[in-house]
């Protein structure tokens, strides 16, 4: 609903300090984002929040529900008053205002609310037979501020429930289920005076019409909801017509919006419409879209799944209440868990700002929230929310809630995965998985030595809340041969502190791993070690990128492949263990990738490869791959093949020999302008000419993906790998043959 006027990369790149290289101070909450996501105390509701409207700081609320009650209270408990189905409050204290009406007749609900651009008019739709006694139909007129019915505006019965209502200086617009007004026909959308006089405007769907918006300074209406035409032209779900007469001014054929898909919300900011859209089944359009309000024509479409309910365009950025489970199509968080509550930039709409207030999915059809609103002062505003939920932010606060312009009152997680290494003479590195505050991007995280209370230093890095890559900080100060302890904790901009990490051990090195020494020093840009003892793959390399597991790879459980090197490796159960890069990169053209491996499978399975899979939140399922390749898989009988799939067709090299004999290989697998090669121990024993790549983002994966049987040649029994895996590192170059050498040679000596 429009706001009234009256007096409105997958993975953020981290960074890599010393004690003498600190980042610039971060921003005050996240950049493109102007509410904190705390909670601010705010009465409730009994029952269900369908519609908001503000004007000069009052929300109007209505919905299906019979009292109000102060924040922090449960339901019927001490402080409840008498609400049906309408409350107003004080749109900066979260307080009851003396603006009482009760909505009631039947199965009475208020569906609509709207207020007339100078402020003085509130229109209420739903399904009802009275306000305060006043016999009026499914549509009523308040005076404001004297909150009183308006016994002039009589629009007539209106047949059905009337679900969005949008006014200007001299026009109600109002939708819903309808076949008549007045006795007259209107299907769906109609327009009265501000009197109630019934208009010549017709706007005739075929299915309901959910909301209606008329941005400003336009002649248009623009219409959402179920219907398929609009004046009986092929329209799906939403149309442009004439704010004079109701006539098409443009239309979007069924395949521009899904049938299973309805449009629900819609707002402008100028320049720019917006809408929000829910669906069902498959294939359906659950997201956001930006249209050109000058072409009507489709800017960008947020693709995420998750019924969008509202939309509320504030400060160049989309706010949107939706149950949201899976955005991995914009760049977001995979299929899990619902969220309820998102910001994006309207601009930059993928992926979503770092903003995560949460809601549950509450009473009702488990929706969570359903309408926002914000005020419009420029400063100081207040975003406010009602719904079906019942908990924010994890406490009981029912149907209403609201964020204030912050500085917000949460703060930092805990730094995971925390471990230290020293692979250089005299240095130590402190890595670390980041963590996430609910609407604070930007992160400095203090990295303090032997239990002291001062810093030895601070590293900068920006993290989204289903997006939490590796930072790592460099000790550059440690003597060799001593040991040193170290612990890592956040803090956002507004200064509230994190709880300090795990404390990690290490010994500065005196004469550096010489494996490790030649893979760094040959410009690794992913290095996972494989042998630390939390359940993660840290990346000893300056990428930064971590590797995470899926199913329960054991890791540092084997004995390393390392020969003179304590560094153990994973061991991998051949049924759904795999590690994974939990940030897509950009597909690599030329590359080189490297591991050691141990086994005596007769099943096969994938070794490495590239794939654009990502697991579900929940763990529910190992999100296979549907772009893979780069990989290098055994068959059944222990030979190796490297494959890539090249538009089209998979291209592979098949070592000669088996290596399912139960002791540690070294394999390296190479593409470049001279074409595909795979070695062995040191030794090339296949290769090819073929130099085209998939171009599909993706990460890394170790110890299993997707092997489709149809494409790939021997496809073996199992996508798993079992047995041991150690040392895996990616290149953005083709290795020599001498370096392949030089590294197999350094990890046996």
């Amino acid at each position: 609903m429009r706001k009234k006027m009256t007096a409105l990369l997958t993975g953020a790149v981290m960074v890599t300090a010393s004690l003498f290289g600190l980042a610039a101070p971060a921003n005050a909450i996240s950049p493109g984002v102007s509410f904190a996501a705390n909670d601010l105390p705010t009465w409730q509701t009994n029952g269900i929040v369908w519609a908001l409207a503000e004007a000069n700081g009052i929300i109007y609320a209505g919905g299906t529900f019979t009292a109000v009650r102060p924040p922090g209270v449960g339901a019927g408990g001490s402080g409840s008053r008498s609400a049906v189905n309408f409350a107003a409050f004080d749109a900066y204290t979260g307080n009851p205002t003396n603006c009482n009406l009760s909505v009631t007749g039947g199965s009475a609900t208020v569906r609509a609310l709207d207020v007339s651009p100078d402020g003085r008019t509130l229109y209420i739709g739903g399904n009802f037979g009275a306000v305060n006694g006043v016999t009026t139909t499914r549509i009523a007129a308040v005076n404001l501020p004297g909150c009183t019915v308006k016994t002039d505006f009589r629009p007539g019965g209106v047949s059905a429930t009337v679900r969005a209502i949008e006014s200007t200086d001299n026009t109600v617009y109002f939708g819903g289920d309808f076949r008549t007004v007045g006795g007259t026909s209107r299907s769906m959308a109609a327009a009265v005076s501000t009197t109630g006089a019934l208009l010549p405007w017709t706007a005739n769907g075929d299915e309901p019409v959910r909301v209606l918006h008329a941005p400003p300074g336009k002649d248009v209406v623009i219409l959402g909801g179920d219907f398929l035409t609009m004046n009986g032209a092929d329209s799906k779900a939403l149309a442009v017509v004439n704010r004079l007469t109701g006539g098409n001014v443009r239309t979007y054929p069924n395949f521009f919006i899904p049938r299973t898909s309805v449009v629900k919300s819609i707002d402008s900011d100028g320049t720019s419409f917006f809408i929000g859209n829910e669906g069902t089944g498959g294939g359906v359009f659950d997201g956001r879209a930006r249209f050109d309000l000058g072409t009507y024509n489709q800017v960008w479409r947020d693709t995420c799944l998750g019924a969008t309910q509202a939309v509320s365009v504030y400060n160049r950025a989309l706010y949107s209440a939706h149950h949201a489970h899976n955005c991995a199509s914009m760049n977001g968080f995979t299929d899990g868990v619902r969220i309820h509550l998102s910001a994006q930039d309207v601009d930059r709409p993928s992926p979503m700002l770092q903003w995560n207030p949460i809601t549950n999915d509450g009473i009702g059809e488990g929706i969570g929230p359903r309408a926002l609103v914000h005020t419009t002062t420029g400063s100081n505003d207040v975003l406010w929310s009602g719904g079906e939920f019942t908990t924010v932010n994890g406490k009981g606060q029912q149907g209403l809630t609201r964020f204030g312009p912050g500085p917000g009152t949460a703060g930092p997680g805990t730094p995971q995965f925390v471990a230290a290494e020293s692979l250089t003479a005299g240095q130590n590195v402190i890595r670390w998985q980041t963590t996430s505050d609910p609407d604070d991007s930007n992160l400095t995280y203090s990295v303090y030595r032997n239990g002291s209370s001062t810093p030895l230093g601070t590293v900068q890095a920006s993290s989204l809340w289903w997006d939490l890559p590796q930072a790592s900080f460099t000790d550059t100060t440690a003597t060799p041969g001593i040991g040193y302890s170290y612990r890592v904790r956040a803090n956002d901009p507004d200064g509230h502190v994190g709880p300090l990490s795990a404390q990690v051990y290490v010994v500065t090195s005196t004469t550096p791993p010489h494996y490790a020494a030649a893979v760094l020093a040959d410009g690794a840009a992913t290095y996972w070690r494989l042998g630390e003892t939390f359940n993660a793959a840290g990346d000893s390399s300056p990428g930064n990128r971590i590797g995470l597991p899926y199913g329960k790879p054991v890791m540092a459980s084997a004995a390393g492949a390392l020969t003179g090197d304590a560094n153990k490796a994973t061991s991998f159960d051949g049924v759904d263990d795999f590690i994974y890069g939990p940030q897509l990169i950009a597909a690599p053209g030329v590359y080189t990738v490297e591991s050691w491996f141990r086994t005596n499978t007769t099943t096969g399975g994938k070794i490495m490869g590239f794939g654009n899979g990502l697991p579900r939140r929940d763990g529910a399922n190992p999100g296979l791959s549907s772009n893979y390749g780069r990989h290098v898989y055994m068959t059944n009988a222990g030979n190796l093949i490297f494959g890539e799939w090249t538009g089209g067709a998979a291209r592979t090299v098949k070592s000669p020999g088996t290596y399912n004999d139960n002791s540690w290989h070294h394999v390296v697998a190479t593409q470049g302008p001279a074409g595909m090669a795979l070695y062995v121990d040191g030794v090339r024993v296949a290769s090819n000419t073929v130099t085209g790549t998939q171009t599909a983002a993706g990460s890394w994966r170790i110890g299993g993906d997707q092997i489709g049987a149809g494409n790939w040649p021997e496809a073996p029994s199992s996508r798993w790998f079992k047995g041991s895996i150690d040392e895996f590192a990616y290149y953005p170059s083709v290795l020599t043959s001498a370096q392949v050498s030089n590294h197999n040679q350094l990890g046996r000596r």
